[in-house]
């Protein structure tokens, strides 16, 4: 009985994270979330952020502000935020989240909705 709590306490860590970093990529899974109108509207000054790129949920440890403005780590490296690629608009899931793309090899973001840190 105590190797089955385990294994699911085991499945139970490997799977969540699965599921939290899935939230913005729509692969049909999501086709009725009441949050996909609202993800599929949100924008950046580069544009509509779902159109090109799936959003990734970024842990807290892994963004940061100073003054207005943000960094994010992103494939090893930490990345600054354009001003441009900020979402102002209230976050609806809570959770920091970055829609990146790479340019000569290295990831850019082109938006970022900051989280509640909490």
């Amino acid at each position: 009985m105590r190797l089955a709590g385990a294994c699911a306490a085991i499945l139970l860590g490997l799977t969540l994270p699965l599921a939290t970093s899935a939230l913005a990529r729509d692969d049909g899974r999501y086709a009725n979330s009441p949050l996909k109108p609202w993800f599929e509207n949100l924008r950046s000054e580069y544009g509509q952020c779902c159109s090109d790129a799936d959003g990734y949920v970024v842990a807290d440890v892994d963004w940061e502000s100073d003054k207005g403005h943000y960094r994010v780590h992103l494939d090893e490296e930490w990345v600054v935020v354009p001003d441009g690629a900020v979402i102002t608009e209230p976050n609806k899931i809570g959770r920091a989240m970055v829609w990146k793309h790479y340019i000569d090899g290295h990831p850019r973001v082109r938006c970022f909705m900051p989280g509640s840190m909490t």
